[in-house]
């Protein structure tokens, strides 16, 4: 019991709340990518997703995030299900974001005037619908993180972060952990609920 205790210290939140969010489910397709990711295959054929392993990515993920001041970030997700979670982030943080339809060049292109942004660093909630995003961040060279299920790849990303990113609870825990330890490397406080980035 001590031993489990002590583990739970260790995570960036408690593994019950690791759990209740479901950031742990994967999908039924598994590309051998997030192989490694992998913890066990339910008997209804679902991925688990190793939850310690989600939690060392979500701390690099913090790391990496610390290096750069709020207006270097940007945080891309199109699907409706991050949009909450996405717009929570940049509120707290002052983080640049997008929800919904990425136009591509706005990383590349300045003649979009006041659309054109120039990030160090690029957070994306799915690989696929999020692809634009990714093109532009390759052709500038900057670092990007990807929120990736069991069914992406590693191809085009600095850092996977692997998790369900088709659940508004597990995508609201990962941004809340990231905006608390984000602003915690600034001397500053989360004033926000786990809650508010789950809705």
């Amino acid at each position: 019991m001590k031993e489990k205790k002590q583990n739970e210290e260790q995570t960036l939140v408690e593994l019950d709340t690791y759990l209740v969010s479901g950031i742990h489910i994967g999908t039924k397709y598994k590309t051998g990518y997030m192989k490694e990711f992998i913890y066990k295959i339910r008997h209804d054929g679902l991925a688990v997703l190793n939850v310690q392993k989600i939690d060392e990515r979500i701390k690099i993920a913090a790391k990496m995030l610390e290096k750069y001041e709020p207006e270097e970030i940007m945080v891309v997700g199109k699907r409706e299900n991050v949009v909450k979670a996405v717009k929570m982030f940049g509120k707290a943080t002052g983080a640049k974001i997008v929800t919904g339809r990425y136009l591509p060049g706005k990383m590349t292109n300045p003649s979009y005037g006041e659309y054109y942004t120039e990030p160090k660093i690029l957070i994306v909630c799915d690989q696929w619908n999020d692809r634009n995003a990714i093109h532009d961040a390759l052709k500038i060279g900057i670092p990007i993180i990807t929120l990736n299920n069991t069914n992406n790849t590693l191809v085009n990303t600095d850092l996977v972060i692997p998790c369900n990113n088709k659940s508004k609870k597990s995508i609201g825990l990962i941004f809340y952990i990231l905006a608390r330890e984000y602003l915690k490397s600034k001397g500053k406080e989360l004033k926000m609920e786990l809650s508010e980035f789950q809705k």
